[in-house]
């Protein structure tokens, strides 16, 4: 078959090296990959990207909202607009599991447009509401519908590339959502222009012409969200048979495609799962609530509602082009850990500048709290898709991979609840327990991480040695669905 090579030499599978196969896996022909690889890359990347631009504004538009007079409109007090952020989390982390297993069983491409054009229509009707307890049943049907679009687009992505392909793929998907916070504050700022048409304020225009846009991008992308490589319909059977091909070159005997009690097991208590769903809820707490109250949070250095909009976009944009670069570079030398840190540190900095910023006569210059931000928007989200793309590159296996990051996207996002409440009105505009708990909880993510990386390297080691071959003694059925139990998979530092 072109592009595929017999090989007799024997090389451990799951490793580092992308090239790595078995004496049953036969070696690919790495133009045919390269060809492959900017197929997928043309077919994918592009409208996921898009997908995922609608879903991040869609759901942060709120905190644009908020400053063209949302609250008062609505006759909003206390935190009732914190409720509203969180209210939104309770279905979108219930539902995320249940959603991939579902995803698994249909076509992605009928399965996230369908999604998309609800929650696009969910997306009008807040801009219509006409009292607070519509827009909190609005935000509940958001999260119930854009609660499978997160993990399902991770689990698709994975489906097409290897491990130290995927950290690139995925940093340029997911800056889509900085770009809608770059985009999304300049949309907004034109939008509000839009005050007293058709008796409607600045405000509901902002959600109307957004989830109108949506419900069109959602009818259209039936015809062009990519299914499962075997069904893809952009691929021959031969490049089928290649993708199948490359997969198994990586993660060799790491295969999870039957559900049953032993991989459930498997599953549940693997601790890998639960030390990267605790990292990225950390993360989540700062990047969510970051994505809601920079807008105001730079109200209360002074801007205008307007400037404040603007200013968002370079801060976007700077965190655009950092966190893609530091994805090329992890993918380049097969590394998260290290990269992980340092988004730590300088997040940890720009908080500790905000803490200790004092006030706005006799503390810092405006400029430099402004920097403040800037590390920590930057320094989050170099953490965060290392983070999501860290623990898929450590779990092999259909099954293994829906349920991992599904669980750590679905229980992670208990960061998004606590990121919700932490900005606290009463405490503006200096807001400590806002700051200070997300610097704690970011730290704690680079302990976490840090332990992660000695135990994955300390299993790496007990495998290299022979530790694990025992497993080779387990029935085929078993030895064939154990995932990254496997004894020859190696996992990523």
């Amino acid at each position: 078959m072109p592009g595929i090579m017999s090989n007799e030499k024997r090389m451990n599978v799951g490793t580092d090296s992308e090239d790595s196969g078995s004496d049953s896996v036969p070696s690919i022909d790495p133009e045919a990959e390269r060809r492959l690889r900017r197929k997928c890359d043309f077919h994918i990347i592009p409208i996921l990207f898009v997908l995922y631009i609608l879903s991040f504004l869609d759901r942060i538009n709120i905190g644009n909202a908020r400053i063209q007079g949302l609250e008062a409109d609505l006759k909003m007090k206390g935190n009732d607009y914190n409720v509203a952020l969180l209210i939104f989390f309770v279905p979108y982390i219930l539902l995320e599991v249940p959603s991939n297993i579902l995803l698994k069983r249909i076509k992605p491409s009928t399965y996230l447009s369908s999604l998309i054009t609800l929650w696009g229509i969910i997306t009008v009707c807040e801009g219509v509401t006409q009292s607070y307890a519509g827009l909190v049943i609005c935000r509940i049907f958001l999260g119930v519908f854009e609660a499978g679009v997160f993990p399902g687009c991770i689990y698709l992505i994975s489906m097409y590339y290897k491990r130290h392909e995927f950290q690139r793929r995925w940093s340029a998907f997911y800056s889509s959502g900085l770009v809608a916070g770059a985009f999304g504050g300049l949309l907004a700022y034109t939008l509000a222009k839009m005050q007293g048409l058709g008796g409607y304020k600045g405000w509901r225009w902002i959600f109307i012409i957004e989830g109108l846009v949506t419900v069109l991008f959602g009818i259209a992308s039936k015809f062009l969200i990519p299914d499962w490589p075997e069904q893809a319909s952009f691929l021959t059977q031969e490049e089928k048979a290649l993708t199948k091909q490359r997969l198994l070159h990586d993660v060799g005997g790491a295969q999870m495609n039957n559900l049953n009690k032993y991989s459930l097991r498997i599953i549940m208590t693997d601790w890998k799962i639960w030390i990267g769903t605790t990292i990225y809820l950390c993360v989540a707490i700062s990047s969510y609530s970051t994505a809601f109250f920079i807008p105001t949070i730079l109200t209360k250095f002074g801007y205008s509602s307007v400037l404040a909009q603007v200013n968002t976009i370079p801060i976007y944009a700077v965190a655009t082009v950092v966190t893609l670069s530091c994805a090329w570079l992890s993918d380049r030398l097969r590394h998260r850990y290290g990269f992980t840190i340092a988004g730590v540190a300088l997040a940890t900095i720009g908080y500790l500048m905000l803490i200790n910023q004092g006030g706005m006569k006799s503390g810092i210059p405006r400029g430099v709290r402004l920097l403040a931000v800037y590390f920590v928007v930057v320094g989050v989200y170099i953490v965060q898709p290392i983070t999501i793309v860290w623990l898929a590159n450590n779990m092999g296996g259909h099954y293994k991979r829906a349920f991992g990051s599904a669980m750590q996207i679905g229980l992670g996002n208990v960061g998004g609840i606590i990121g919700s409440l932490i900005y606290m009105t009463k405490e503006a505009p200096r807001y400590p327990s806002g700051y200070g708990t997300a610097m704690g909880t970011l730290i704690f993510a680079g302990v976490l991480s840090t332990g992660f990386f000695l135990g994955l390297r300390a299993e790496n080691k007990k495998r290299d040695r022979g530790e694990r071959n025992h497993r080779f003694e387990q029935s085929k059925e078993q030895l064939e669905n154990m995932g990254d139990d496997h004894p020859d998979f190696r996992f990523t530092l």
